[in-house]
């Protein structure tokens, strides 16, 4: 995967993230501690009680012909959960470097600022995005041009300029990856978009 990590990290996108162990103990004979507050709602001169629930996404059966076995379906949950923190890192990264850029005028400066940002973060995701199988490459491109609205081609684009952009979409191509494809939640990737509502919700 040095291809996925070359065409992410050149943007320069990547910032700390930190995992946390869960050393909460669940006590034996206890309640759960989760509850839920009623508010008073006033309707048509009556006054009844609610409840805030997460939202809920309903999409219409897949035909057929999209259906997936299970275990491919229980692989996709598996690559979605182990690519998306990383989306979410492209995303608050984005913000910090543009806030970082702004603050800077000159050109040559700028420049520098995105190539030292590019070395730190090699040093820190490198061994993580070679990891990756070539899906799970596929499925965080896809989930970066989610969480940023931009392609990946879009993004080397903007921040590494039109050359290297057609550069490393060229060698993109070869691997049988596309830096220009796109997120479509409401055609091809129904079915991510439905599965990612669920993971963000913590139901998966």
């Amino acid at each position: 995967m040095r291809l996925l990590l070359s065409t992410l990290l050149t943007l320069g996108l990547f910032g700390q993230a930190t995992a946390q162990k869960d050393t909460s103990v669940v006590k034996a004979d206890t309640l759960l501690e989760k509850h839920f507050y009623l508010h008073e709602v006033e309707r048509n001169g009556i006054t009844l009680p609610e409840i805030n629930i997460k939202e809920v996404l309903i999409v219409g059966s897949p035909r057929s012909e999209k259906k997936l076995p299970y275990w491919k379906y229980d692989r996709l949950i598996y690559n979605l959960k182990k690519v998306y923190p990383y989306a979410v890192i492209v995303k608050s990264r984005l913000a910090e470097i543009n806030a970082g850029l702004e603050k800077i005028k000159d050109d040559h400066a700028r420049k520098k600022y995105l190539r030292q940002t590019e070395r730190e973060l090699f040093g820190e995701y490198e061994d993580d995005v070679k990891d990756m199988t070539i899906t799970q490459g596929r499925l965080l491109l896809k989930l970066i041009d989610r969480e940023t609205a931009n392609t990946s081609y879009d993004l080397i684009r903007q921040y590494r300029g039109s050359f290297s952009a057609a550069f490393w979409q060229s060698i993109a191509r070869i691997f049988g990856t596309n830096l220009k494809e796109g997120y479509d939640p409401e055609g091809e990737d129904l079915l991510i978009e439905s599965l990612m509502h669920e993971i963000e919700n913590g139901n998966l």
